[in-house]
């Protein structure tokens, strides 16, 4: 589990594990594997603590980027997650992660900068939550220019299943995925493209 590979602290053996890992899921025939998650460790309860690395965000980036360098090797993708501060289980899909802007760079956002920086991962998934009012997969500061703007992410931005409540907003923040795709937001952004409130640009 990914708290067991951070603690060995070892980038170099991660990076095997990560070919090991590219490989398997090659031979299974599937070009992306939904991993790595690399929120940090904030809170006890958090069921997804047992696949994140670390309450270190430089720990968490370095040995995010160690696995992803180690899958994407193999020629299948990875898709990084939970972008970003999805720190509970616990009512996440209403949860709004309130946080300052020092903290959210310094602690919640660096490991995933490091992670795209050293590694280009070929896609990353929005978290349920929201962060201080925005669901993530809403939110252009995060997705465009945080992500892409200022990081230089290249991938695909995908949603977390069924995640939000806007589909047209999150068409408009970059999103290139809402999974798994609903009759719903199909119209909604139908009808956004037909009564020019979402430029067909962006849809394409």
């Amino acid at each position: 589990v990914g708290t067991s590979l951070a603690s060995t602290w070892n980038t170099d053996l991660i990076k095997q594990v990560g070919k090991a890992m590219g490989n398997e899921v090659k031979e299974y025939g599937v070009d992306v594997l939904l991993a790595p998650a690399l929120n940090i460790h904030r809170n006890p309860l958090c069921g997804r603590n047992f696949e994140y690395y670390s309450e270190d965000p430089v720990v968490t980036g370095k040995i995010a980027a160690g696995y992803i360098n180690g899958v994407q090797s193999q020629g299948t993708g990875t898709c990084l997650k939970h972008f970003a501060v999805n720190n509970q289980e616990t009512n996440r899909n209403n949860n709004d992660s309130r946080v300052a802007q020092r903290p959210l760079r310094e602690l919640y956002l660096k490991g995933f900068e490091i992670a795209v920086k050293e590694s280009q991962p070929w896609s990353i998934m929005t978290s349920y939550n929201k962060v201080n009012g925005k669901y993530t997969c809403e939110d252009i500061d995060l997705t465009e220019y945080i992500l892409r703007d200022e990081w230089g992410f290249k991938g695909m931005v995908m949603s977390d299943w069924n995640a939000g409540t806007d589909a047209v907003t999150s068409m408009k923040a970059g999103n290139d995925m809402l999974q798994p795709g609903q009759d719903r937001q199909y119209k909604a952004i139908l009808e956004a493209v037909q009564n020019g409130t979402l430029d067909e640009a962006v849809l394409n």
